[in-house]
Formats: structure tokens, sequence, C-alpha cells
């Protein structure tokens, strides 16, 4: 068989792995089809991470919001949870949070107006307990904002000290951090940020911390949704998430702080994007599952199954959704969507269909929760695991998967490791070889993307201005910012911000200093100051 239709076409995975016209038996490798008889919820986790799937356990509708004052942030929340959203995820304005600098820094002040466009303003304890006012912190699951790397420290001890000031106990708040090496260091490159290896010591400070004083947090999730995003195909997206892994994995093991079971199931929290080659994303979910568990067991001889089986979050490609056009947009949020519920994801958020406008409206976060509700309860989808096991293309593809990623996962590792492959820029060059081909594609009609590429004409009578959050975003956050200086007890934000400092330098776990400083109102370009001048900044390795 070959994978001409007839016509001389070839057809392909959005990844470029070849289509037969049909899948038989024998198409699915010998090596896998012991897996293929393995029920749903047990080892090695490829046909679904539990045996009655989604009839008991429905995956969590968790949607990325946040815009404008922390109060806008608060208000989009609420209504999420009100509309039916089952966990939440709180957004920090990035144009601060990723450089980790106050609003009065010359590089906001240039792009005042932008401020606030991509998550709340929050520069102190006081800005984050705004955020967080009347929402569920003991009952519900929350993601605590911090993206990336140098601002995640920041970002978890404000949740974390706003619960405890609310009298929530640590040891049973539940929820999860970030702490993302591919957003900045390979899609959204900052102009400062700290050394990758420095990087790598605050994720695993924040896992020690947890360990010890947070058992129900997840306190790093890898988001292979950043790196996919960025240009990282399928395979490449899972092989370079578990060569992150690894780095976890051996700093802890190098520290011998903790035991190597707890450090897996504290980075066994991961994030996938869903994009639109339905079958293949399905895939990719059963493959990551069936690859976790074979890190496990093969590098550190872990086979606790409640370690072994990973959970996944899954968000739906916001760079797929397209300006042109943009209620076509609710109609590849519904298929992404379902690509990753039949892939058998624990949590999904469906990127809002005026993503591409700007940030979600409220009506787009509204459809993003009643495309999941739809799925959920009018399609049977709850009814069965892991529906399309045992389909010869489905089997076979989540195998070539499989075998494709953990090559590219020996690439990263032939390049001295994930972080390796992050300063020297080779990850950054295999993405961008997948952004040319991309483009060149869809210039030639050999991708169609409806809207864009072909039926360009809308003769639709609905416009979508999209939304474009607060005026006066800025404003708020450079008197807020002024306030907390002129009233915090200023000898005591002081001491904190020296004892950070002294932490920084000589080592020890950053947590419990960082901790201290939220409660001291240091504010967080006091923080990203700090970092500056003890760890100084990456060499990108990007020319420009």
């Amino acid at each position: 068989m070959n994978s001409n239709n007839g016509n001389g076409r070839v057809w392909n995975t959005a990844s470029g792995l070849h289509l037969k016209n049909f899948y038989a038996p024998e198409d699915v490798p010998e090596s896998h089809r012991k897996h293929v008889a393995v029920p749903p919820g047990e080892s090695p986790f490829h046909r679904g991470a539990y045996p009655t799937g989604y009839r008991t356990k429905p995956w969590r509708i968790f949607q990325l919001s946040g815009f404008g004052k922390p109060e806008d942030e608060n208000e989009r929340i609420r209504f999420l949870l009100e509309q039916g959203e089952t966990g939440f995820i709180m957004e920090h304005d990035r144009n601060t949070g990723d450089h980790c600098y106050n609003v009065d820094h010359p590089d906001v002040v240039a792009r005042r107006e932008d401020v606030g466009l991509t998550g709340a303003v929050m520069q102190s304890v006081r800005d984050i307990d705004i955020c967080m006012k009347d929402l569920p912190l003991a009952t519900s699951y929350g993601h605590a904002g911090g993206a990336v790397v140098q601002h995640a420290p920041f970002a978890l001890a404000g949740y974390w000290t706003v619960a405890k000031q609310r009298g929530v106990d640590l040891a049973r708040l539940p929820g999860t951090g970030q702490s993302d090496f591919f957003l900045t260091y390979l899609g959204c490159v900052t102009k400062q940020q700290i050394p990758t290896r420095d990087g790598l010591r605050f994720n695993a400070d924040i896992m020690e911390f947890c360990d010890k004083h947070l058992p129900r947090w997840v306190p790093v999730s890898i988001a292979g949704y950043n790196g996919a995003d960025t240009g990282l195909n399928a395979y490449q997206e899972l092989g370079a998430l578990f060569a992150n892994a690894v780095e976890y994995l051996e700093e802890i093991k190098r520290r011998n702080t903790m035991s190597l079971e707890n450090a897996a199931r504290a980075c066994g929290g991961v994030n996938f994007r869903a994009s639109m080659d339905l079958f293949e994303e399905a895939s990719k979910m059963r493959a990551a599952r069936l690859m976790w568990q074979q890190l496990l067991e093969r590098r550190y001889g872990i086979t606790n199954p409640k370690v072994a089986n990973l959970r996944i979050h899954c968000v739906t490609a916001g760079s797929r959704m397209t300006y042109q056009q943009p209620l076509n947009n609710i109609v590849r949020g519904t298929v992404m969507a379902l690509a990753a519920a039949l892939g058998g994801v624990q949590s999904l958020g469906v990127s809002g269909y005026d993503e591409a406008l700007s940030i979600p409206s409220e009506h787009a976060h509204q459809m993003s929760v009643r495309i999941q509700q739809i799925l959920q309860e009018e399609t049977n989808i709850q009814a069965v695991t892991d529906p399309l096991g045992g389909s010869y293309y489905v089997e076979t593809l989540t195998a070539e998967l499989v075998e494709r990623a953990w090559e590219f996962f020996d690439e990263i590792m032939e390049q001295g490791g994930f972080l390796a492959s992050l300063d020297s820029g080779w990850l950054h060059e295999r993405a961008a070889e997948n952004q040319s081909e991309d483009f060149r594609q869809q210039e030639s009609g050999e991708q169609v993307i409806i809207g864009v590429t072909d039926h360009k004409d809308d003769v639709s009578p609905f416009d979508v201005d999209g939304f474009m959050g607060v005026d006066d975003a800025y404003d708020v956050a450079l008197e807020r910012l002024h306030e907390v200086r002129r009233t915090r007890y200023e000898k005591g934000a002081s001491q904190a911000l020296g004892a950070l400092e002294s932490v920084c330098r000589d080592g020890e776990n950053i947590m419990p200093a960082m901790m201290d400083a939220l409660a001291a109102e240091v504010t967080l370009g006091e923080i990203g100051d700090v970092y500056r001048s003890v760890f100084g900044d990456w060499a990108t390795p990007i020319q420009t």
C-alpha cells in the first residue's frame, strides 16, 4: 500500500508522517501489540489514566483567563466558574511578569498601552489578594500563574501567602504551577531572564518546597504547548518535553533531598497542545502516557502506578485561530477539544474564537466552556474509555509517534540535554525549520486553511471586534505601586529583600525567603532586580 489517493497527492500527518489509504492488523508494530491488550488504567497507561475514564472523572474545564487590573481578572474568573468552569487559571501581565519588572521600569513605560492586555498586573501580594477575592481556594483546583521560570517563585509565593492569610491549610491546598522553559527560552524570548541552569535551580527548589509543605500541589507543569506553538511538531513536542523532565529528575537525584518518586510526581503533570490533525493529536496524548511510563521504568526503575500514570492538561492551539472569519474558530476549537478528549486528557482549555484578534471576550470565553460542556453532555464521549483503542490506524500512529519521539529525545541528549539544546539554539533551529515549512505549504496551497488560503469571501453578517481590555490598567498599577511603597513596613520589606538576595547567592532553597518577601510586600520589580544582580542574564542564542 502507498499513501497516494490516485491523483498523485501524498497524504501526511501534520508532523509529516506518511499515511496509508487504510490500515490493517499487520501495520501495528509487533512491539506495540502487547500494549493494545492492556486495559485502560493499567501500565503502561497509553489506553487511558483510569479504567472508568470520563464516566467517573470528567476532564476538568480549565480556562486561561486574565487581563487588565486584578479586579478585572477576578471578575472574569468568577464569571467562568459561574458558567461551569471546574478549575481556574490566573494569568499575570506578561509585560511585567515575564521580565520581573514593575510598571515604572523604563521598558514597561515605553509600552504602557500594552500593559494588562495579556493578564492582570500584579506587582505585590496586595494585587494578588485582589485577584483572588472570593475565589474558592480550598475546594477549587487553581493555577497560580507564573508561566515562566523566573516569575514562578513570585506568583506561587503570592498565591500561597494569600491562601495562608485566609486560613487555608497549605497541606490541603489543591492546584498547580507551571514554571515553564518552553515559553520564554524557546517561543517568546524575553529581553532579560535568568540563565537556564539557575532556572533549573528555581524549579527544583519549588519541587522540594511543595514536597515538604504542599503535597496536593503540582509544582511544575512542563508546557509542551509552548514548544508546539513555536514550531515543534507532535513527536518533537513529546521528545522535548520528556527531555525537560529528565533535567528535573537528574537535578533532584543529584541533590538527594527528596525521593525520585515524589520528584516524578512533581513534574508528572504536563501541558500539551491539541491542534487540527485530529487523529495525530489524540494519538499524541496516548503516546505521552506510554512514554512517561517507559522513561520512569527504564531510566529510574520507578514502577509505582500512581507516579507512572501521567497527568495531562491540554490547551487547544491558539496559533491555529485565525483573525479572518473568526467564527470559523468555534469549529476549530471543537475539533481540537474532541482530539484531546479522545486522547484521554484530564483537563482541557479551549482557545477563544477571537484569540487572533485580542484576549478572549466574555462571550468567547463562555463559548469555550460551552464547547466542552456539549462534548461532555451531548456526545456520549464519556461512555467508553479510550474509544480509539484497537484502531489499526490509531495504534500504528501512536507507535510511530513514540518511536519518532524517542529518536528526537536521543538527539536532544546528544546535544548535552534539554537545557544545552536551548543554550546553543539547536532547539530553536528545529522549531524554525518547521515554521518555515508550514508557511511554505500555506503559500503553495498544499495546506488549506479555510478563510485564509481558500474560501476567503466572508459574507457572514456577524462582526467580531474582539475585546481590547481596559484603558486604566497601567495607571491603576502605577498608583498601587506607589501606595505599596508608601505604606508598607519599609524596614521589614528591606530585610526580607536582603534575606532573599543572600539565599539566591548562597544556593539555599529560594521559596521560604520568597514567601517571607511576599508577606513583607516586596514588589515584583525589586525581586527581579535581585535576580539580575545575582544571576545576570541568559545569553540568548537567537541572532537579531
